[in-house]
């Protein structure tokens, strides 16, 4: 019997980190095809949103029948009102980073969430060759040694809260990609605090968190509470990740009281 089959943790986080990771190698590839061949950039970025979505419901489908599934690309499962194991997916954060040759700021997040935690998670950086999982976590980032505060947003806008956030804490401002990109910077100390505020699904941030929160990392929503998935709305407009000693000041920046 395969190891992948049945409900232990071990074999969980497993099933997280295979799935992410395959699912990245498969988008390495169809995005080197699909570039050799002059695809179009909006073809590029269907193309893969769909292989993805399609060999992720395949494998979950097979190994974990009876879980539900929230995917960016995939319909509503209804299961996932029931309460219970639910899959958080998202099959390619960052299309548009996909879509631009030698670009490596996207990635693929697998999730699992169950009543009121994470049991699993795991997110590629596949363009970089990395997985990154809840179990084993990563190290926590030394912070390499910075006089500032490095601070990652979006390469497009800068949220009202990010902006705020820099300017109070003197923050070195950095741009990139997908929110899972952005995030994984944090894990990997490349930078010490990721703020967004300008919207987002729960699939968006679900893998990252975790990844973080096993890597002792701060998670939260923009005002200091916790971050709840499986809500009935996939809504989840905001987001914090940032070193455990930066959560006071970045909070008190954005509210001007002490969060504690």
């Amino acid at each position: 019997m395969s190891s992948e089959v049945g409900g232990a943790d071990a074999d969980d986080h497993h099933l997280a980190a295979r799935l992410a990771g395959e699912a990245g190698r498969r988008l390495v590839e169809l995005r080197e095809e699909l570039f050799s061949s002059g695809t179009d950039h909006w073809s590029v970025k269907d193309a893969g949103d769909d292989a993805s979505q399609a060999y992720l419901m395949s494998e979950l489908r097979r190994l974990r029948p009876d879980d539900a599934v929230l995917s960016e690309e995939g319909l509503e499962d209804p299961r996932r009102f029931s309460g219970g194991r639910v899959w958080i997916i998202d099959p390619l954060d960052g299309t548009r980073e996909f879509a631009e040759a030698g670009r490596h700021d996207w990635a693929v997040h697998v999730a699992l969430w169950e009543n009121d935690r994470f049991l699993a998670g795991a997110v590629a950086l596949p363009a970089l060759g990395v997985v990154l999982t809840m179990n084993p976590p990563p190290p926590m980032p030394d912070g390499g040694g910075r006089d500032r505060p490095r601070l990652i947003t979006s390469r497009t806008r800068a949220p009202y809260a990010a902006a705020v956030v820099a300017q109070e804490l003197g923050c070195d401002a950095v741009r990139l990609g997908s929110a899972g990109a952005k995030a994984m910077a944090v894990v990997l100390g490349e930078a010490d605090i990721y703020l967004h505020d300008g919207g987002m699904y729960q699939w968006d941030s679900a893998a990252p968190a975790a990844v973080a929160l096993a890597a002792g990392l701060h998670v939260s929503r923009i005002d200091g509470s916790p971050i709840v998935y499986n809500d009935p709305d996939p809504w989840l407009p905001d987001f914090i990740v940032c070193r455990p000693e930066l959560a006071e000041p970045v909070l008190t920046a954005l509210w001007g009281v002490d969060p504690r």
